[in-house]
């Protein structure tokens, strides 16, 4: 079956098109060091679709051409071809100043500087959130609205260092993080067993807050607790989503 000459420039022109498409999704966010996980990801994507994605795993071994096997010769001219287009790619992507320090490096040796660079200190940053986030305690005379934002904020932290949170986890945190006070709070809300997105849980606080201090008194009843519960139950709420809304306000529903 014979291929017209219109058919391959077609198949270039849509290869090209496809490539070009794909590297604009790296060229967008450049690397600059704290979002090397997000752009290494992106690196990967695109060298997986131009097959190419080993040169970041293989180190680029000389070979002697007198001795080398007839097979040795045409592996490494393509080893080396594939490793100098990815290492173009990856200089390209990055801000001057990267640019400047490994221009001169192959793909290998450049992810391994990378990691040493910043995935370690990623990792560093991402167990100080963590510690902070399971150190968080709400206390006294510190307003619950500050202390729950202030958590949403380690969260979303963390979520940008490719950590994932589930809703009923946040929630937990948040409720573990409560003084005794509200043990009954916590105990009440536990058996009332309703699902409750954080932004409502925060508006439960804010409302069982506003009650302790307005009757002075050191804990909030059961049946406050479930008044409250059953009344945010029946208010409609936006469930695709975890994060706090208005930010730096304190909203009551």
């Amino acid at each position: 079956m014979s291929t017209s000459t219109g058919d391959v420039a077609d198949q270039t022109s849509t290869n090209n098109n496809s490539n070009f498409t794909l590297l604009s999704i790296l060229t967008k966010e450049k690397l600059i060091g704290p979002n090397y996980m997000d752009w290494m990801r992106n690196l990967k994507i695109i060298l997986q679709y131009e097959g190419k994605e080993y040169v970041l795993d293989k180190s680029l071994l000389k070979i002697d051409k007198s001795t080398a096997t007839p097979g040795e010769q045409p592996a490494y001219k393509q080893h080396y071809d594939d490793a100098t287009n990815v290492i173009c790619i990856m200089v390209t992507t990055m801000v001057p100043e990267l640019q400047k320090f490994y221009e001169d490096y192959y793909p290998y040796e450049m992810c391994l500087d990378l990691v040493e660079k910043f995935h370690k200190k990623l990792h560093q940053e991402r167990y100080d959130v963590v510690k902070a986030l399971m150190a968080c305690k709400l206390h006294d005379g510190e307003y619950v609205c500050n202390h729950v934002q202030r958590m949403q904020r380690y969260v979303e932290r963390l979520e940008k260092l490719n950590v994932s949170f589930e809703k009923e986890l946040s929630i937990d945190m948040v409720l573990n993080s409560l003084p005794p006070r509200y043990d009954q709070f916590v105990l009440t809300y536990h058996l009332d067993n309703t699902e409750t997105m954080l932004t409502q849980l925060h508006n439960l606080l804010l409302i069982t807050e506003s009650g302790m201090k307005k009757n002075h008194v050191p804990s909030v009843t059961s049946a406050t607790v479930l008044a409250i519960v059953q009344s945010s139950g029946n208010k409609k709420e936006d469930r695709s989503s975890t994060k706090l809304e208005g930010k730096g306000r304190c909203w009551i529903i």
